[in-house]
C-alpha cells in the first residue's frame, strides 16, 4: 500500500475509465484501500428503498470510488494535471513548483 498525495477538496483529473479526461474535485478520500471519490465522476445507478411511510423509493444517480492511481492532481496555476512532489514538507507542482 503506498501514501496517497491526494486529499479532500483537491482538484483532479481522470486518466482511464468512462469518465477520461474530466476535471471533478474530490469529496472523500479513503487511504486505506487506496480510493477515492469525485464529483459528478464514475455516476452509478443505485435503487433506494423507501424507509418512511410517505417516503418515495427508486433509482438515483450516485459517485462511486475509484482507484487513486487512475487520477492526477491538477495544478491551480498552470491547470495541467501533473505529478506531485515535496519541498519542506509541501505539495509541488513538478511542472510549473508552485505549492498546493
Amino acid at each position: 500500500m503506498s501514501k496517497m498525495f491526494i486529499k479532500t477538496g483537491d482538484t483532479v483529473m481522470v486518466l482511464s475509465g468512462k469518465s477520461k479526461g474530466v476535471k471533478g474535485e474530490v469529496i472523500a478520500v479513503s487511504p486505506k484501500e487506496g480510493k477515492l471519490i469525485v464529483k459528478k465522476v464514475n455516476m452509478v445507478t443505485k435503487h433506494v428503498k423507501p424507509r418512511k411511510m410517505g417516503e418515495q423509493g427508486g433509482l438515483i444517480d450516485v459517485e462511486s470510488a475509484l482507484y487513486a492511481s487512475k487520477v492526477q492532481l491538477v495544478c491551480p496555476k498552470c491547470g495541467e494535471a501533473t505529478r506531485v512532489g515535496h519541498k519542506d514538507g509541501l505539495r509541488v507542482c513538478k511542472k510549473c513548483g508552485k505549492e498546493f
